[in-house]
C-alpha cells in the first residue's frame, strides 16, 4: 500500500509542478497590491523575500535565491527532521521486517498486519517521507510564479544563465538531479538495499527533477540545488546524532 501511495504522490508531484508552472507565461507582474490568497500570501511574499535578500547582498539574485531557499528549508525543518528520524528507524527495523517477510512469505495479508504492528510499536509512520514532498509542491510552484512574474528576477543573469530562462548547457538540471540522488541515498541507503521499490525511487526522483530542470527556468534548478545541498548537510549531522539512540522493539516474528 505504501509503495502505491508513494508512486501516486510522485506522479502527482510531476503533474502538479508542470501544470502549475506552465500557465503563467503571460501573467501580470506580482506586487504588494496582489489580491487573492495565492498571489497575496504565497507568490508576492516569495518575490519580496528574494528581492530584499538580493538588495542586502549587493544585487545578486542568485544569492537572493540562496537566502530564500535557506529560510524556506528552515521553515520546513521540523518535517525534514521527522522524515529523517523515520527513515533512520526504517533502516534499524530492516532485520525485523526481513523476519516478517520470511515467516509470512505465503501469507501477504498477515505479513502486512505484522509489519504495521511493528511500525506502531516503534512509532514509525511509513508515509512520513511523503510529507516534505507534499509541502514542497506549492512552494515550488509559488517560486516559479515569483520568478516569472517579477521582471527583476526573470531578467537577471547569474553565472552563465538567465534566471528566467532554461539553462542553455543543462548544467544546473544535471547538478540538481545528482544532488537529489545523493540526498536520497543518504536518507535511505540501507532501506533501498532490501527494497526494490526504494531502489526504483532512487532513480525515478532524480530523473523527474532533471525533466523539470530542462523544461523550466534556471532559477528553479538553482533553488533545487541549494535545497539539496542544505538537506545533504542537514542529513549528515542529524543521522550522525540519531543512529545511537534508536533501538527497535521487536515484532512477533521469530
Amino acid at each position: 500500500m505504501r509503495k502505491h501511495i508513494r508512486n501516486v504522490l510522485l506522479l502527482a508531484f510531476l503533474v502538479v509542478i508542470l501544470a502549475g508552472c506552465g500557465s503563467v507565461q503571460n501573467a501580470q507582474p506580482v506586487g504588494p497590491e496582489a489580491t487573492g490568497i495565492w498571489d497575496h500570501y504565497f507568490v508576492w511574499p516569495l518575490s519580496w523575500l528574494i528581492k530584499e535578500a538580493t538588495f542586502l547582498l549587493g544585487g545578486s539574485y542568485g544569492l537572493g535565491i540562496l537566502v530564500a531557499t535557506i529560510l524556506i528549508r528552515l521553515l520546513i525543518l521540523p518535517l525534514m527532521i521527522k522524515q529523517i528520524k523515520s527513515s533512520k528507524m526504517m533502516q534499524v527495523l530492516q532485520p525485523e521486517l526481513q523476519k516478517i517477510r520470511e515467516k509470512y512469505k505465503n501469507d501477504p495479508q498477515k505479513a502486512q498486519q505484522e509489519t504495521m504492528l511493528l511500525f506502531q510499536k516503534n512509532n514509525v509512520n511509513p508515509l512520513a517521507g511523503c510529507l516534505p514532498m507534499l509541502v514542497q509542491m506549492p512552494i515550488l510552484i509559488a517560486f516559479y510564479h515569483a520568478i516569472i512574474r517579477t521582471p527583476e528576477i526573470k531578467e537577471h543573469t547569474f553565472l552563465w544563465m538567465s534566471l528566467g530562462a532554461k539553462d542553455p548547457y543543462y548544467i544546473l538540471p544535471i547538478i540538481a538531479a545528482v544532488t537529489t540522488f545523493l540526498q536520497q541515498k543518504m536518507m535511505g541507503a540501507a532501506t533501498a538495499q532490501n527494497n526494490p521499490q526504494m531502489q526504483m525511487m532512487l532513480i525515478m526522483m532524480p530523473l523527474m527533477i532533471l525533466a523539470i530542470g530542462v523544461t523550466l527556468p534556471s532559477a528553479l534548478s538553482l533553488y533545487w540545488v541549494y535545497g539539496n545541498l542544505f538537506t545533504i548537510v542537514q542529513t549528515y549531522f542529524l543521522y550522525r546524532n540519531t543512529g545511537k539512540e534508536l533501538r527497535p522493539k521487536e515484532g512477533t516474528a521469530k
